[in-house]
Formats: C-alpha cells, sequence, structure tokens
C-alpha cells in the first residue's frame, strides 16, 4: 500500500507545479476583490459560505506565512462586525445555524497580537449566545433553524459545532463541551444506516414534515454534502477537543465508523463521490464536487492524525486525482475554476423541497461555488502535506517549557506559560511552527520539567528556546551539568537537537553555553543585527548561501539582534554575516545539532504580518523541519 501511496504521489506531483491551495486561493480572492458574494446577483451578507472559504484561506496563510490570506480574511470580517460587537446582516431571532460558520474567524482574529481586536470577541459572544439559547429536539439537539422546528440537519454539524467547542474550549466553559458531543451522538442514534454506514440528511422528531419518514423521521436520501459536513465536522472538532476528554473516543469511533463506508462508496473509476451517494447508476446522478473534496479532507486528515487507518490517505489520493482531472479547470489568464458543486440541497421551506431523488437532482450546478471551492482549499492543504510527508518520517518533537518559562494572563485573566510555546497563537509563540510540524506528520509534545535519559526517550527532536533569566521570570531553571550530560547522551545516541538563544539582554548565555559547547558551538557574547527605530528590517537581513544542507529552498532571512557563535571540534559554520557566525551545525555521534543565536521562528516573523515578503522566513522554517524530520 506504501509503494501505491509512493507512485500516486509521484505522478500527482508531477504536474503540480504551484500548490493547488495557493492558486485556488489566489484565484478566489482575485473574484472577490471588495467583499464576498455567495450567490450571483445578491448583495454581500453574513453567511456560512463566506465563513467556508475564510477558513481554507486561514489555512493558507499558516502553511505559507503569506500575509495577503490574513489581511483577506481581516478585511471582509471588518466589513460586518462593528465597534460594539453587533454584526450587519446577521439576524439572532433566527436562530439558523448556518450562521454560527463564520465565528470561528471571529475567534482566528481574537487570538491574535492585533490592536482594537475586542470588537471580534464582542462578535463572538453574539453567536454563543444564540447557541445558548438554540431551541432543541426533546433530547437537546438543536434545531437547524427557527423554521425548521425539532429538525436535526446534518449541515449543522459543521456550521456550529467547529465554533462551538473552540470557543468553550478558549474561555473555559469545558461542561458546554459535553454539548457539543452530544450533537454528534444524536445524529448517530437517529440518523444512521446500520446497512450501508452512510446518513440520512436530517431526522425530523415530531415526524410531521412531509419529507420525513412517518416511523423513522428520516429524509429518504443519502445527499453527498449533508455527509461530506459531517465528515469535516467531525475532523474539524476534534482539533478542539482536550486530550482527555472522553468525547475524543466518541468522535474517534464516529469517524472510523463512517471512513468504510466513504470508501465503500467511491467511484471505483474516478475516485469521485455522486450527489446521492448509493445510486450513481440511477439516470441522471452526477459525480459532484463540494461532497468529493469534503471526504477527501476528513479522510486525509483522519489518516494523518491517527484517527483513522493510513490506508485512508490513498482513498483521498485517489479522490483528489479525480477530482484535479474532472473539476478544476485553468483559465485562460492563470487562474483556476472549480465545476460541478450543486448550489444548495435542503429540506421543507416554501417553494417545499420534498427531499425526493428528483429534488436533489433539480438543484442546478455551479462553477465556482464557495461550497466546493472552499472543501477544495481544505482538500488540497491535506493532500500537498501528504506529498511532502513521504520524504520524511514521523518523529515526535519535544519543545522545552523548563528552561524557557514564562508567564501572563491569558483571555480569562487565568495564568498561562507563554512564548515560545506549541499554545501561544500571539506574536510571541510558536503556534505556526507547531502547526507546519502536525501538518508534516510530527507529534509536537512540551517537556515541562528538567531534561532526563526518561522523558527524552520517546522525542527524536528537542528544541531549547531563550533559557530565562530572573528579567524574564521570577524562578529561573538553569541549565547545569547534568543537564548537559543527558542532552548530549541523548544526542549521541540520535536524537536532534535545536538550540536558539536570543540577545545578551534577554537570554541567559552562560549556563546555555555550556550546553552548545559540548558540541563544539559556542555564544560569543557580541549581538549584532540591531535595528534602530524598529522598521529598518534590511538591516536584519542575513543571506543564506547556496548548496548547505538545511536551508535548501531559502536565500534571505530576517533575524535580528542575534548573538553570533564560534565553532571548533568538527563543528560547521553554517550561515555567516560578514565574518560572523550566525547559524552552526554539528554532528554528534549518531545525531544532529542546530544552533542559532535568536528564536527568530516565532509567529511574529513568520506570519508575514511584519516583515516583508522579501524575507523568506516562512520558507526558512519549511526548510528547518523538513531537516529535523528528515
Amino acid at each position: 500500500m506504501k509503494k501505491a501511496l509512493l507512485l500516486m504521489l509521484i505522478c500527482w506531483g508531477a504536474h503540480a507545479q504551484k500548490n493547488y491551495s495557493v492558486r485556488m486561493a489566489d484565484s478566489f480572492m482575485k473574484w472577490n476583490p471588495d467583499s464576498i458574494k455567495v450567490a450571483p446577483n445578491k448583495p454581500a451578507r453574513w453567511d456560512y459560505e463566506q465563513g467556508l472559504v475564510l477558513k481554507a484561506l486561514e489555512k493558507v496563510w499558516v502553511q505559507t506565512g503569506d500575509a495577503r490570506y490574513f489581511n483577506f480574511i481581516k478585511k471582509e470580517l471588518d466589513l460586518y462586525v462593528q465597534e460594539d460587537g453587533s454584526i450587519k446582516s446577521y439576524k439572532y431571532e433566527d436562530f439558523n445555524l448556518d450562521n454560527i460558520s463564520t465565528g470561528r474567524m471571529l475567534l482566528t482574529l481574537y487570538v491574535q497580537s492585533l490592536p482594537q481586536k475586542e470588537k471580534y470577541k464582542k462578535a463572538a459572544d453574539l453567536l454563543w449566545k444564540q447557541l445558548e439559547n438554540q431551541p432543541t429536539t426533546s433530547e437537546g439537539g438543536y434545531w437547524h433553524k427557527q423554521r425548521y422546528p425539532y429538525q436535526m440537519w446534518l449541515d449543522g454539524l459543521f456550521m456550529a459545532e467547529p465554533f462551538a467547542v473552540e470557543y468553550a474550549t478558549l474561555f473555559k466553559k469545558p461542561e458546554q463541551i459535553d454539548h457539543v458531543i452530544q450533537q454528534f451522538d444524536l445524529i448517530e442514534k437517529y440518523a444512521v444506516d446500520k446497512k450501508s454506514g452512510l446518513i440520512y440528511h436530517a431526522y425530523d422528531e415530531k415526524r410531521q414534515e412531509k419529507w420525513a419518514d412517518p416511523q423513522t423521521g428520516l429524509s429518504k436520501h443519502f445527499w453527498g454534502r449533508a455527509l461530506g459536513w459531517y465528515a469535516m465536522a467531525l475532523v474539524e472538532v476534534l482539533d478542539y477537543l482536550p486530550q482527555g476528554h472522553e468525547g475524543r473516543v466518541k468522535l474517534v469511533s464516529y469517524l472510523k465508523r463512517l471512513a468504510p463506508a466513504i470508501q465503500k462508496h467511491q467511484d471505483p473509476q474516478s475516485g469521485l463521490w455522486y450527489q446521492i451517494l448509493d445510486m450513481p447508476k440511477r439516470e441522471g446522478n452526477y459525480k459532484e464536487a463540494s461532497v468529493s473534496a469534503m471526504f477527501v479532507y476528513a479522510l486525509a486528515k483522519g489518516a494523518r492524525l491517527g484517527y483513522i487507518e493510513p490506508k485512508y490517505a490513498q482513498v483521498a489520493l485517489k479522490g483528489y486525482n479525480g477530482i484535479l482531472k474532472e473539476f478544476v479547470k485553468e483559465e485562460a489568464d492563470g487562474s483556476l475554476s472549480y465545476h460541478h458543486t450543486v448550489s444548495v440541497g435542503g429540506l421543507g421551506g416554501n417553494p417545499y423541497r420534498d427531499g425526493s431523488y428528483e429534488y436533489y437532482l433539480s438543484e442546478p450546478q455551479r462553477v465556482n461555488d464557495l461550497k466546493g471551492v472552499g472543501p477544495f482549499i481544505f482538500a488540497s492543504i491535506e493532500i500537498e502535506a501528504l506529498k511532502e510527508r513521504a520524504q520524511l518520517k514521523p518523529k515526535t518533537v519535544a519543545l522545552d517549557y523548563y528552561f524557557n518559562r514564562e508567564f501572563r494572563k491569558d483571555l480569562n485573566g487565568d495564568t498561562e506559560q507563554f512564548h515560545y510555546t506549541w499554545e501561544d497563537r500571539m506574536h510571541s509563540g510558536f503556534w505556526i511552527w507547531g502547526q507546519v510540524f502536525t501538518h508534516l506528520g510530527a507529534k509536537t509534545t512540551a517537556l515541562k520539567e528538567a531534561p532526563t535519559a526518561q522523558n527524552l526517550k520517546n522525542a527524536q527532536a528537542y528544541i531549547i528556546v531563550d533559557p530565562d533569566t530572573p528579567k524574564e521570570t521570577a524562578s529561573p531553571n538553569y541549565i547545569n551539568a547534568t543537564h548537559v550530560k543527558v542532552i548530549s547522551d541523548w544526542v549521541k545516541n540520535g536524537g536532534t537537537l535545536v538550540l536558539m538563544a536570543n540577545d545578551t539582554t534577554n537570554c541567559e548565555i552562560p549556563k546555555f553555553n555550556e550546553l552548545a559547547k559540548a558540541f563544539g558551538i559556542s555564544f560569543t557574547g557580541k549581538n549584532i543585527n540591531f535595528i534602530p527605530g524598529g522598521k529598518d528590517y534590511e538591516l536584519a537581513a542575513v543571506n543564506i548561501p547556496t548548496g548547505n544542507d538545511v536551508f535548501r529552498n531559502t536565500r534571505k532571512i530576517y533575524a535580528k539582534e542575534i548573538v553570533t557563535l564560534k565553532v571548533e571540534k568538527g563543528a560547521k559554520a553554517l550561515v555567516k554575516k560578514g565574518d560572523d557566525v550566525v547559524i552552526a551545525t554539528a554532528n554528534y555521534g549518531k545525531g544532529r545539532v542546530f544552533v542559532i543565536g535568536d528564536p527568530w521562528l516565532y509567529n511574529e516573523y513568520v506570519d508575514g504580518r511584519i516583515i516583508g515578503p522579501e524575507f523568506e522566513n516562512m520558507q526558512a522554517l519549511r526548510d528547518l523541519t523538513h531537516w529535523i524530520l528528515k
């Protein structure tokens, strides 16, 4: 299976010159230079389709560090979100779950380093208030809308639950997470077809609707996109569920149950999925673009994170190749277009939608419908990572939280550790680097205790950044001779060690130096690349020589206030600025060491929002990540 997957990746890579995620994201922004219109000839409005594609742009931004995507997101939300947190065109009284989806982007902006960001929190609070008061079935399942009483639709799981679980986790409402899990429980209880493993589009608890089976309350068919929404909801919600939460086991089991059904109903020739999933040969049925992208995303991500068996990555790749062949077209101007997305699929309403086969096939197909474009970008991000992972080894990467141990008040006013941590999404953190690691198949962990042979045993890479002085934290933990012995023995046995200092006024250099010296590298105490006034970024430019074995695709980086290095004992000066060594590496026993005098890969200098595109810090991050995982 692994050889077959590699062959498929090679064939796909041959015609994937520039990542399709980037090309489609750029095409989308070209279509919508001012504001997003979710339907032709209709004014822009707060809508789930808007939120879907903005989330796709966020994923591209995190993987590329290109601020154009972040700026587009912020510009779009600022058209709607007022200073008091009210949202233009949003109607609270509709109790429409579709209106919740874009709330995820409010949270994205709120956790960033941004001025005047309280309005995003206020707007998110308004959406949370809707969920707190959303009408429910007798067992607590959200009505899809106020005007669809006692009805649960699969669509609603994607619209509401990723926002709900992220909000509940971010603002410490653990009791509300159980309510998120309950929504999935009810769908599994009432809407799953035991024979096929597929899930019906909707469930009417009162059995009142004409589309509902009088015995079960279920709609008649397995509409592709409805199951796509559900599959994506599972993998998105799992991103935010605490590791120890019992709901994780449930949601993973639901995905494991669903994955074989998705595979079974994949068209064996094209790799795609049909509008009505279980009737591929019935007259009028067709291969549909949104469900195909949604299933590719859910299967690829689920396989990457170990929720489902690795074989499903091959199922996803086959589907993606079919998407490129049948749905993606290149236009004369070089942009991409996305074809054969069904415009809508609903039940009830006026005119009445009866849920029949004929109804689902009557809805028109659209070009560049956002419900197809967004999931295609989602899927592309995962498949592109699949291609990269084929060249790498899965490793556990431990980040030191013991020598670097600073604290601040979090968004709730509680104390949290921050600064060069995986969790810190503000400019001070390594959140983006952590996302790249996990996307490339690594497991990230935090080492909160002093390093020992035992707690380093399961890590293949170990990163230590900016050890504290009393200036940074009240009770610093200093590196001592025991730590040096433990870490050097671990490297000798095959570990990859990354050491990042800081300028001498913000880092404990002397004791950190004892660790670096064990590998023939030392911090000189000389600082370079200062920027008077803080804006002349070119003063902190560092050119990367070609032919080095770490930064294969990087030519210029930004790194300010660097402590320079001295190399001996066979260590290698990898990058210099003039006569000063900026980056050094060393082989030590079976292991490797990378040293730089600056923590230069934190969010502020890889997300593209501060320094210009002439600096390739994000590419350097990806190159270094590849080196660590090789």
